[in-house]
């Protein structure tokens, strides 16, 4: 951050006024951003700041609000997807599949895929051209919560449920959910719906861990990915981040990105397998 005392920093007025950025990345106007900073509500690279006239440099500084991170690049795009059952989760599908170009070849930028759901999965997927998000947010090693809806086959008991709780021992090792509830009996107790949590990104892990409990799951869906939800948003459909989920995001983001350890990967959506 550069200081607007020009004694103080040889840069003098070089970047940009504060509350110009927080206006110019859609926070608020920059009469309401100069407010926010007056009130100490606004901290640059983790310190508060007070001052109007100070000047940040967008491209190195990064911004929060209560708390919440600000995406200052204007080049970055954030959207979420609902993917439909049949689509591969790639920009490119080797096999000639349906895969993502449908959703993001109207799109100005390009973008990829944050983690993967596999063709027969639906639901919320991230695409993003942020790597550096991007890269933290499928990595295993972070873990990022994911709330699933499985339609299964059979009546699935009280005792199941904390069996999943407790973890279950699969080929690559032990696994529980972190939390789990049974929805509906549907059909003469032939089907469950059940809503299942866990932070784990291995390859096709909420349709093998029902598997092996004795439920094979029919129908699957992912309903959030960390603090996104799907909420209304149609099969097929997609739309970009709000500013609040954005914020939310980058938040969690930068928090797990300072804790990380270890070498950047040029390919960022290969890390999960999902579902």
């Amino acid at each position: 951050m550069t200081s607007s005392d020009p004694q103080a920093d040889p840069r003098g007025t070089e970047g940009v006024r504060l509350q110009k950025a927080l206006a110019a990345a859609g926070v608020a106007s920059r009469r309401v951003s100069e407010q926010l900073i007056v009130a100490g509500r606004v901290a640059v690279n983790g310190e508060v700041v007070t001052e109007l006239g100070s000047r940040i440099d967008p491209a190195v500084d990064h911004i929060a609000v209560d708390g919440e991170a600000v995406q200052l690049d204007p080049q970055k795009r954030y959207y979420m997807l609902n993917k439909p059952t049949g689509v591969v989760s790639s920009m490119r599908d080797e096999h000639g599949r349906p895969d993502l170009r449908r959703f993001t070849d109207a799109l100005d930028e390009r973008v990829f895929n944050v983690g993967r759901l596999d063709a027969e999965t639906s639901g919320l997927l991230l695409l993003t051209n942020d790597g550096e998000l991007a890269h933290v947010l499928a990595h295993p090693s972070f873990g990022i919560e994911k709330t699933y809806i499985a339609k299964v086959t059979g009546r699935m008991s009280a005792q199941t449920l904390q069996q999943l709780k407790r973890g279950i021992e699969l080929d690559d090792g032990p696994i529980a959910v972190d939390r789990a509830k049974i929805l509906q009996q549907q059909g003469d107790d032939r089907h469950t719906i059940v809503e299942v949590t866990l932070h784990s990104g291995r390859n096709r892990i909420v349709r093998r861990m029902l598997d092996a409990v004795g439920h094979p799951v029919v129908e699957l869906v992912r309903r959030s990915f960390g603090p996104l939800h799907l909420g209304t948003l149609r099969s097929g459909a997609m739309r970009e981040l709000t500013t609040v989920e954005l914020g939310q995001l980058l938040t969690i983001s930068r928090a797990a990105d300072v804790g990380r350890s270890g070498g950047a990967d040029t390919h960022p959506h290969s890390h999960e397998g999902d579902s």
